[in-house]
């Protein structure tokens, strides 16, 4: 019997390296990619290129098409990593509809570096824009399946320290965070 796709979103605020981290992890596990950045509506888009923070009631949308991508992935029997800001417990919550088990990867670090890293990038999100989401970012409650891990380091050892808390968290709560 083959087990139930599951779910891993790379999570943080812009400029964390969501999608540094999120594609070789994907890779890695043999897993669908899905860039949450690709399913914003074209207003959301307008909007962070205009430096205006995005409310709420533009977010639900966004957060509704990744669950239901997430859901047509399983439907087709894959696994998925996703990458998605998910800067409020609510905003995961609707993620979770579309996974109870989803595993989310909390991507962290000082502003200085995240500014920077900004900085350097052809991006809608532009650094501006970072304060508005670090006043947003509720980080993952000790009760929700989470990893939290520093960007400070290499991209090598990010992704090396993501892969191996996947594996402790499995470990420790016998449930699958990654095959």
């Amino acid at each position: 019997m083959s087990e139930a796709p599951r779910t891993v979103v790379v999570m943080g605020v812009s400029g964390t390296g969501k999608t540094s981290v999120a594609t070789p992890l994907a890779r890695k596990l043999g897993w669908t990619f899905l860039e949450g950045d690709d399913l914003h509506p074209d207003q959301n888009v307008a909007k962070m290129s205009a430096q205006i923070p995005l409310t709420d009631e533009d977010r639900w949308p966004w957060l509704r098409a990744i669950g239901a991508a997430i859901l047509t992935e399983h439907a087709a029997g894959r696994s998925v990593v996703v990458t998605c800001s998910s800067l409020r417990r609510a905003y995961r919550d609707v993620l979770r509809e579309a996974d109870p088990e989803i595993v989310f990867v909390h991507l962290t670090g000082k502003p200085g570096i995240i500014m920077s890293r900004m900085a350097s990038r052809e991006h809608f999100m532009k650094p501006a824009m970072l304060q508005s989401q670090l006043d947003t970012l509720e980080p993952p409650a000790a009760d929700e399946r989470h990893v939290t891990v520093d960007i400070s380091a290499s991209r090598a050892e990010v992704n090396e320290a993501v892969t191996e808390k996947l594996a402790e968290l499995e470990t420790a709560t016998g449930q699958h965070a990654t095959p």
